[in-house]
């Protein structure tokens, strides 16, 4: 989807702030916001996917001034109210009025290192041989999707080359809809002249893992 949050190769807004310190939290609320974030791996049918689509559907303006914990907070609440777990007058109001069904009791952090653990794969099996193999010259979609993808825009309708193939994994695209499937997932190399003309004579080469319904064979 194209969205606010898509930035990769833009310009006109602004340096990039490289002098962060090196604390986890610049206040103790963000936190907090994290700890509650952690809580939530009990709701049925959420995952990274669906949660990325959510802050992708920010109101532009919020995404870029609001600080990074606030976008989470207005992300979860959405999700909250979506899924049918809270109410708006509930987020509102801070208290719940009737106990949800469809959760399960927060997590204690022994709970929480063993969820993000599952959580740290997402390699599956994949029927078929993948259709690309080292080598061989690919152009990626020119048109984004209508929800949430892992295809940037700006290497969009670009060729490039395989580099290697890592066997299927969970599609983005389908997981931000509620199904998990498995695509075959592949580093795709880029002249860096194929992304940006002004780069042209340079040596910079980028890798993208895209996975195979990105690409069509060039």
């Amino acid at each position: 989807m194209d969205g606010i949050h898509d930035l990769g190769g833009r310009q006109g807004f602004g340096a990039v702030a490289v002098d962060e310190p090196d604390e986890p939290f610049h206040q103790p609320w963000e936190g907090r916001m994290w700890g509650i974030a952690r809580a939530f791996g009990g709701v049925s049918g959420w995952s990274i996917d669906w949660w990325r689509h959510g802050r992708e559907l920010i109101d532009p303006v919020d995404y870029l001034t609001r600080p990074y914990y606030d976008q989470w907070m207005q992300n979860y609440a959405a999700l909250l109210v979506d899924s049918g777990v809270a109410t708006v007058d509930e987020v509102a109001c801070g208290h719940a009025s009737t106990a949800p069904a469809a959760t399960k009791p927060p997590m204690n952090l022994e709970q929480v290192a063993v969820a993000k653990a599952a959580m740290a794969r997402f390699d599956r099996p994949h029927d078929g041989a993948p259709a690309f193999a080292a080598g061989d010259r690919v152009r990626t979609k020119a048109l984004g999707s209508a929800g949430h993808t892992r295809l940037p825009g700006y290497a969009r309708g670009r060729t490039g080359v395989i580099h290697a193939c890592h066997g299927g994994h969970v599609l983005p695209d389908a997981s931000a809809r509620g199904e998990e499937r498995a695509e075959p997932l592949y580093s795709v190399v880029f002249e860096a002249a194929e992304l940006w003309p002004e780069a042209g004579g340079r040596r910079e080469r980028v890798f993208i893992d895209l996975w195979e319904s990105y690409l069509d064979r060039a």
